[in-house]
């Protein structure tokens, strides 16, 4: 069977351990998905793995607000970062709240036709441009931190999975087909209309801070202070210029997607390090072979770290427009 990993080959979850057989544990329980190849990509790195998983069990799986928002919320975030495999998998999981007639409406391009559902799939879309207005929020003030660590955790999931995976939710593209789709949201419809008891991430994480004023005192708070501080520590895969470039460039970046070429971007043979995060923030769907292979030397880990500083990055720059207490907004 063709793998579904592009540039690496992550290790087999079958022989995890320690945290990371615990946090495969609890995705199989809570997201009802065993071993799904969107966190086995970053099993080489098991000090991304656990708060990525967590960040999106505390905010999607476990957050206040109805999970078919929360699902529109991520769809949106997928449609405007151009990943049709998490565009697929959260029409899949609508299927599973039970939402059919929405999921096969938004399989085929459609617009919601609910007004609620439709500013919330907008907004999750808006949410890729930093500075973009955000308020008033399509749906409650307290279910904020839950909406926007889910709207974060996808621009993260997002730009791994475009980094590093096919395009190809399952075998053939087989979700194209709606008796598909709805098979495969019944198989897991059981699990996603379960409720999650809220924190139960946490002791996966290694004493994170509160996190962010806007997470207001929730476990999405630690969750997203934990995936920041893991990320962060792949700048040591980058030089001080690398660093420099890649601040610049999302600095300056207004949420647009490149042009076919890429002018501006980091020389391949001069910044090879510094390309690469530069394409996993804006377009990572457009890294190639040439680009990993230009980078001599890395490990399947370190290019895992590599891709996923780059992508935070992003997730940072946007982050930027959230920052304003939950309870003020």
């Amino acid at each position: 069977m063709p793998t579904p990993f592009r540039h690496t080959l992550p290790p087999s979850p079958k022989s995890a351990t320690g945290r990371t057989a615990e946090v495969f544990e609890q995705i199989a329980v809570d997201f009802g998905i065993e071993r799904p190849p969107t966190f086995v990509v970053l099993s080489s790195v098991p000090e991304l793995l656990a708060p990525a998983w967590a960040l999106m069990r505390e905010s999607l799986i476990a957050g206040d607000g109805s999970r078919t928002g929360k699902e529109l919320a991520a769809l949106g975030v997928s449609l405007a970062n151009k990943c049709p495999f998490c565009a697929d998998a959260h029409t899949v999981l609508l299927h599973a709240t039970g939402d059919h007639a929405l999921a096969e409406h938004l399989a085929r391009g459609g617009t919601p036709e609910n007004e609620e559902h439709a500013r919330v799939l907008d907004w999750g879309r808006r949410t890729r441009v930093p500075g973009a207005t955000l308020t008033p929020y399509p749906y409650p003030a307290e279910q904020a931190p839950a909406y926007l660590g889910t709207a974060l955790a996808f621009h993260f999931i997002n730009r791994i999975v475009s980094g590093l995976l096919t395009e190809q939710l399952l075998p053939g593209n087989a979700q194209r087909f709606r008796a598909v789709r709805s098979l495969a949201g019944r198989s897991v419809a059981r699990t996603v209309r379960r409720s999650a008891v809220p924190g139960a991430a946490l002791p996966l994480l290694d004493a994170p801070g509160p996190g962010p004023d806007w997470a207001a005192g929730t476990p999405v708070g630690p969750a997203y202070d934990a995936l920041r501080t893991a990320v962060l520590a792949g700048a040591d895969l980058l030089d001080t210029d690398d660093l420099t470039l890649v601040r610049e460039t999302l600095w300056a970046w207004d949420g647009g997607h490149p042009p076919v070429v890429l002018r501006g971007f980091p020389n391949r043979r001069e910044r090879p390090a510094a390309r690469l995060a530069v394409l996993a923030a804006l377009a990572p769907y457009r890294i190639t072979e040439e680009d990993v292979a230009a980078w001599r030397g890395h490990t399947d880990a370190s290019l895992v770290r590599l891709i996923a500083y780059g992508a935070f990055a992003a997730v940072e720059r946007v982050e930027t427009t959230m920052r304003v207490p939950a309870a003020h907004t």
